[in-house]
């Protein structure tokens, strides 16, 4: 499975941005997909999670509320809809995608990644 993210840039506080994440390869559809993000000199954290048929999802608790996440399986994207941004949401924001249809806030679960794309929230 690849990945390519896409979306990212600089915005203002308050502002939104939409998140893709393409997926290719024969099974890439099979595969729950998750969102993380780093910010320099953190470790990558747990943003966002969603099953192989989109029925379910999971968000952590910092950006519950006000970011979205959803997949169109036809295309074989996931897009991660992130409204009301705060500077601490700057990062680079990585795609990943796990294997077992299960919504992991551990990356470890997830076998591919994503070569990221950087958010920049402005105060």
């Amino acid at each position: 499975v690849q990945l390519q993210a896409s979306g990212g840039g600089l915005v203002q506080a308050g502002g939104s941005l939409r998140l893709s994440c393409a997926a290719s390869g024969r099974t890439a559809s099979r595969y729950a997909m998750g969102w993380f993000r780093q910010a320099p000199g953190k470790e990558r954290e747990f943003v966002a999670a969603i099953t192989w048929s989109g029925s379910s999802t999971r968000y952590a608790d910092s950006v519950k509320g006000r970011f979205t996440i959803s997949r169109d399986s036809a295309k074989n994207t996931v897009y991660l809809q992130m409204n009301s941004l705060k500077p601490e949401d700057t990062a680079v924001y990585y795609c990943a995608a796990a294997p077992s249809n299960r919504l992991w806030a551990d990356r470890a679960q997830y076998d591919y990644w994503g070569q990221g794309t950087q958010v920049t929230v402005s105060s």
